[in-house]
């Protein structure tokens, strides 16, 4: 079994829902013959590719809200991230994360891919680091097991993996899929949003023991996500 999961580093519902599918796949009883593909999906594609804004003025910004209004939307999401363990900090920037996506194909040819998107989460949401800043970059992808030479090579060439993320961009608009995180079982089964553990785990159950039927066009589920209009945010 495969499992693409389309997410972005920026997003909220993509970091603590990775947790909660992971959970759910390890309550699976046959995670041992399921595969993970993680797939690029840019939330901001225009945002600025170095220096970015705080994420609070960006939210008060996109929702016409005041800084504190957008503390406490933050606070809300902080206290999902908690629930599943997570660390949260509400004074990251938020920045583009193209180049981000780009070392993420490189990390999957090297077999490193999810430790490095970990990495980046963990990074952004849990230790609020400048992800904006190459040095930043360098740091986390060598740290998560990249070659120092490759990752240089990679964010010194603007055109190395572009292809293959905007080609995963476009099949996440072809799925259906408007908003992260989205989870896609064999092309079979979709699952939009931060759902819970259990979710996860049926969706794996009912995937393993039948053929199912075609890929809805949005999936299934109402998990909370990141898409064009913002994040989803509990009680909003």
């Amino acid at each position: 079994m495969r499992v693409e999961i389309w997410s972005d580093i920026a997003c909220p519902w993509c970091y603590i829902g990775k947790a909660r599918f992971e959970a759910g796949l390890a309550a699976f009883a046959h995670r041992d013959v399921v595969e993970v593909v993680h797939r690029s999906f840019e939330l901001d594609p225009n945002a600025p590719a170095a220096d970015g804004a705080p994420v609070l003025d960006m939210l008060a910004a996109k929702y016409g809200v005041t800084r504190e209004q957008a503390a406490a939307m933050e606070a809300r999401v902080a206290e999902a991230a908690a629930g599943e363990g997570l660390d949260y900090r509400s004074d990251r920037i938020h920045g583009n994360t193209f180049d981000l996506h780009r070392l993420l194909h490189l990390a999957k040819a090297y077999g490193v891919q999810d430790a490095l998107l970990d990495a980046f989460y963990r990074a952004n949401f849990a230790e609020a680091r400048a992800l904006g800043d190459p040095a930043v970059r360098s740091e986390i992808a060598v740290g998560a097991g990249l070659p120092a030479d490759e990752v240089a090579r990679v964010l010194a060439d603007p055109g190395a993996y572009a292809q293959e993320v905007r080609a995963e961009e476009r099949a996440a608009a072809e799925l259906g899929a408007t908003g992260v995180p989205f989870f896609v079982i064999d092309r079979r089964y979709g699952i939009s949003g931060g759902q819970p553990a259990e979710v996860f785990r049926q969706a794996l159950e009912r995937a393993y023991a039948d053929g199912g039927e075609p890929l809805s066009a949005a999936g299934e589920g109402e998990g909370e996500v990141c898409g064009d209009d913002g994040c989803a945010v509990p009680g909003q």
